[in-house]
C-alpha cells in the first residue's frame, strides 16, 4: 500500500501542475483584458485638466449624504438663532422672511447646478466614447462570426462524408448586418407602435 502511494504522488503532482497551467492559460487573457481596461481608464483620467478634476472633486463631496445633513443643520440653526434673538428682544441678523438665507440658498443652488452640469458633460463624453468602442467591437465580432459561418459552410461542401443541405438560418446569418437598416426598421416599428397607442387612446 505505501508503494502505491509513492507511485501515485508524482502522478498527482504532475496532474496538479497541468491543472495549474490550464488555469494560468485561461486567466492570462482575463488579466490582459483587465490591464487593457485599466490602461484605457488611466488614459482617459490623464486627459482631465486641473480645473475639471477640481470640479469633479467638489461634485463628489457635495453628492455625499453628509453634505445634505450639514445643509439641513445650518438652515435649522440659522432660523432658530434668528427666532431666539427676536424672542429675547434682541435684533436678529436675518429676521423673517430670512432674506439672507434665501439668497444664499439661491446662489448655492445656481453654483451647485453648474458644477453638476460640468461634471455630467465630461462623463457623458466618456460614456459616448465607450458606446462607440462597444459598437465598433460588436460590429467586428459580427463580421468575424459571419466569416466563420461562411468558412464552415465551405468546409461542409468540401467534405464528402458530410451531407450537404441548405440551412436558411445559416444562409441568412452569413450576410453582414447593416446597422442603418436595423435602425430604420427599429424606428419604423416604434412609430407604428406609437400610432397604435394613439389610436387606442382615441
Amino acid at each position: 500500500m505505501p508503494k502505491s502511494r509513492r507511485k501515485s504522488a508524482p502522478l498527482q503532482k504532475k496532474y496538479n501542475q497541468q491543472i495549474e497551467q490550464q488555469i494560468a492559460a485561461i486567466a492570462d487573457p482575463v488579466n490582459q483584458n483587465i490591464e487593457t481596461i485599466a490602461r484605457i481608464h488611466h488614459q482617459m483620467e490623464s486627459e482631465i485638466d486641473h480645473h475639471q478634476r477640481t470640479i469633479e472633486k467638489i461634485t463628489a463631496l457635495l453628492s455625499r449624504p453628509a453634505f445634505l445633513y450639514f445643509i439641513i443643520v445650518v438652515m435649522v440653526s440659522w432660523i432658530m438663532a434668528n427666532l431666539l434673538l427676536i424672542y429675547v428682544g434682541l435684533h436678529a441678523f436675518d429676521p423673517e422672511p430670512f432674506t439672507w438665507l434665501l439668497e444664499t440658498i439661491n446662489i448655492g443652488s445656481f453654483l451647485l447646478t453648474t458644477v453638476v452640469l460640468i461634471t455630467q458633460n465630461r462623463q457623458g463624453k466618456v460614456a459616448e466614447q465607450r458606446r462607440h468602442l462597444d459598437l465598433q467591437f460588436s460590429m467586428l465580432i459580427e463580421q468575424k462570426v459571419t466569416k466563420i459561418l461562411t468558412m464552415l459552410e465551405e468546409l461542409r461542401d468540401d467534405l464528402p462524408q458530410v451531407e450537404s443541405r441548405l440551412d436558411p438560418e445559416v444562409e441568412a446569418m452569413k450576410h453582414p448586418v447593416d446597422p442603418h437598416q436595423v435602425l430604420n426598421s427599429l424606428d419604423q416599428m416604434l412609430k407604428e407602435d406609437l400610432l397604435d397607442d394613439e389610436e387606442n387612446v382615441l
